[in-house]
Formats: structure tokens, C-alpha cells, sequence
């Protein structure tokens, strides 16, 4: 089922006997393929934003559209049905298996068996967890794979909209950024349109297409992409929230493929110095860097190690740090930092070079227009169509 756009306007949710609204007058827009981020300190209503949408809570005011549609038109029970719900604390059924928590929702559609038990195979195989686990019940599995479990759950009848309530929150921080690579890599196969709350602003930079970032009583602070969050914050307010590190969190927004690296002249033992000097004059970095038959990195090569008719090894420092071209900017800079180097050589997945890291390029980085960086969702589908 394709992607659905969702409209929020002028929702509002105050409860009986409250002294101000949960929400209050949230309008925003998220795009279909999106994954929008709700985040904000406790008691702003994130969740509570987000349960308005399949009418777990209804509205006081104010109207929520999917696809066009008011979710006020639908009945609750349908309407969920067609939304995809994943939760913290994973709710699987104790008592049936791993397949039979996936089929729960294709079930109460009328799916036939096989083409339920089809779709289980495929959402299987799509989490990345062996089809023997299908006939294991939750508690034999580890907390990761039970809330691979449970967002499989959630995409099992292909809902065009999947709602997020801090799915990776209880799971230990290890873990955690793997699942959240994982969810990326899937979302750039599925494209889904995704609601996802969460209190970590880290998680929401690094999971958001765009972030609402919500201020105590549901008031929509600022509603952007990460980098124009970051760059850009647009009161006092925002700008504590995400941090006096924004600058650092960019560079969490990129990866080292996506910048311009510097060239370095990269030769080998025994090439003739006056070609040394030629291919000198034509890259970035002024030391030669010499690599090894297959073209992998060695070290920085010494002025001695030229000043004769042919190269020789004699380094000047090791190649360290070696940087890949798939590490985060900010991994990237750390590594370059800890090894006191402004230059890093960057290779491919074949371990080559493919150009220079360096400080430089990293500053140029950091001013570049938060236009022109690419969302999570993006940049997951550029690398799942390499």
C-alpha cells in the first residue's frame, strides 16, 4: 500500500478538570515516505499527539487528515486497522508465537492462510531474523528481536501510515543504534509515512526527516529538517533543547561519501620521483601517500623517501587514522582528533583510497546550506541502491 500524506490542523486536546490543553492548536504536515519526529521535555504531549492520529484519544478541536481524509470520518476500529502502531514496550502476546504475533492484524482483515503465512516469511526475512523463530514464543527471544517482532507486527497488512511510541527506549544502547540503522535500512526499501516520538534529541536527528519539537502544553516550538533545526533554531528554547553541541550534531547528519574530499598523491615503491613531483602539483595534500599494490594506504611518505631517482619507504607517519567512506562526519572527526592528524586517508569497501578527510573539508562541512543535506530517509535509499 502506497505511503500516505498526514495533516494536522489546529489539533487541540484538553481533558475535563486540566488546567490548560495537552495540545494545543498543532499544525503541521508530513509528506508521504516522510518519518516525522515528535520530541520535546516529559509532559509536552508527544504521545499523546500521536494517539489523536488512530483516535486511541479523540480530539477537542481541530481535525487530523489522512490522505485528505478526516480521521473523524473513519471508525476507530477500521482506522487502526490501516495504521501500523509499535510501542516501548513491544506488546507482543505472551502466549502465541512469533508468527502468530505478526498475523495478528492480517487476521482480524480476513487474510487467507497462505497468503498471511507468505507475508510472514517476508516480514521475516525483511527484520533480518531466521523464519526458524516463527514457531518460538516472545520470551525466548532476546529484547532486540522482540522489537524487530513488534515493528514487523506493525507492518505486517502494509499500512500506509506506521505510528512510533519510543520503539527503541528500553533497549540498551548498543543494540539500540543497531535497531536504528536497521529501521532506516527498511525504510528506504518501504518508504512508509512514520510518526515517531521519542525524548532523545539525538535519536530524533538522526531519525528525522523533519523534527516538531514541542513545548510544554503540545505547543509546537519549531517544526524543520534536523539541519535546519540545528543550524537554524528559532527561539531560546529550541536552541537549549538540542544543545550547545549543534555543530557536532550536524556532522552526525552526514557521512564521509557525501562531502568533497581532498586528492592525495598516492604512489608506490619504486615509481620514479619526477613522477612523484608531478602528481604533487596536482593534489591537495602536499605529502605523498604510499600505497600498497592493490592501492590501500600505508603512510605518509617522508621528503627522504623522494629525493632519489625512485621512491622509497621511508614514512613520515603511519596512514592513521584510516577513515571509511560509509563512517558519520562526527566518528570521523573524533577519529582525526584522537590520532592529533588533520588528514585521514578515506578508503572503499575494498579497503582503497578514495580520497583525503581532512579538517578542512570537515569545516566546509559545517558551513554547507541545511538545504542541500539529505534526510535520513534519503540518504537510507541512495545506500540501499548502491
Amino acid at each position: 500500500m502506497d505511503a500516505a500524506t498526514l495533516e494536522l490542523r489546529n489539533v487541540s486536546k484538553h481533558y475535563p478538570g486540566a488546567p490548560k490543553p495537552a495540545i494545543d492548536d498543532l499544525s503541521l504536515e508530513v509528506g508521504a515516505g516522510e518519518i516525522c519526529v515528535l520530541v520535546g521535555p516529559s509532559g509536552c504531549g508527544k504521545t499523546t499527539a500521536m494517539r489523536l492520529v488512530n483516535r486511541m484519544i479523540e480530539l477537542s478541536s481541530g481535525d487530523i487528515l489522512l490522505d485528505g481524509r478526516s480521521v473523524k470520518d473513519r471508525k476507530p476500529a477500521e482506522l487502526r486497522r490501516e495504521i501500523g502502531y509499535a510501542i516501548q514496550q513491544i506488546g507482543l502476546f505472551p502466549h502465541q508465537t512469533i508468527a502468530q504475533n505478526i498475523s495478528t492484524v492480517p487476521k482480524l482483515l480476513g487474510w487467507e492462510k497462505g497468503r498471511t503465512a507468505r507475508r510472514v516469511d517476508e516480514l521475516l526475512e525483511l527484520i533480518g531474523l531466521d523464519r526458524s523463530l516463527a514457531k518460538r514464543y516472545p520470551a525466548q527471544l532476546s529484547g532486540g528481536q522482540r522489537q524487530r517482532v513488534g515493528v514487523a507486527r506493525a507492518l505486517a497488512a502494509d499500512p500506509p501510515l506506521l505510528l512510533m511510541d519510543e520503539p527503541f527506549g528500553a533497549i540498551d544502547p548498543i543494540n539500540r543504534e543497531r535497531l536504528q540503522n536497521e529501521f532506516l535500512r527498511l525504510q528506504g526499501e518501504l518508504r512508509k509515512t512514520i510518526v515517531f516520538v521519542t525524548h532523545d534529541i539525538d535519536e530524533a536527528i538522526k531519525m528525522g526527516d523533519k523534527i516538531a519539537i514541542l513545548k510544554e502544553g503540545g505547543v509546537l516550538a519549531q517544526y524543520a529538517p534536523p539541519a535546519e533545526l540545528l543550524t537554524f533554531p528559532a527561539d531560546r528554547f529550541v536552541e537549549d533543547f538540542v544543545g550547545s553541541d549543534r555543530a557536532l550534531k550536524r556532522l552526525a547528519l552526514q557521512r564521509v561519501r557525501d562531502i568533497d574530499l581532498w586528492k592525495a598523491a598516492t604512489v608506490r615503491v619504486g615509481e620514479p620521483s619526477a613522477e612523484v613531483a608531478r602528481k604533487l602539483e596536482d593534489a591537495d595534500v602536499k605529502y605523498p601517500l604510499l600505497v600498497d599494490d592493490h592501492g590501500k594506504p600505508i603512510g605518509w611518505l617522508s621528503q627522504r623517501a623522494w629525493q632519489g631517482e625512485r621512491v622509497t619507504h621511508d614514512l613520515r607517519s603511519n596512514a592513521d587514522p584510516i577513515v571509511e567512506l560509509d563512517d558519520i562526519l562526527r566518528d570521523a572527526l573524533s577519529d582525526l582528533l584522537a590520532k592529533d592528524s588533520r588528514y585521514g586517508p578515506v578508503v572503499d569497501k575494498d579497503g582503497c583510497v578514495a580520497g583525503v578527510l581532512s579538517i578542512e573539508a570537515l569545516s566546509h562541512a559545517l558551513a554547507a546550506n541545511p538545504e542541500d543535506l539529505p534526510s535520513p530517509s534519503e540518504r537510507a535509499a541512495a545506500e540501499l541502491g548502491e
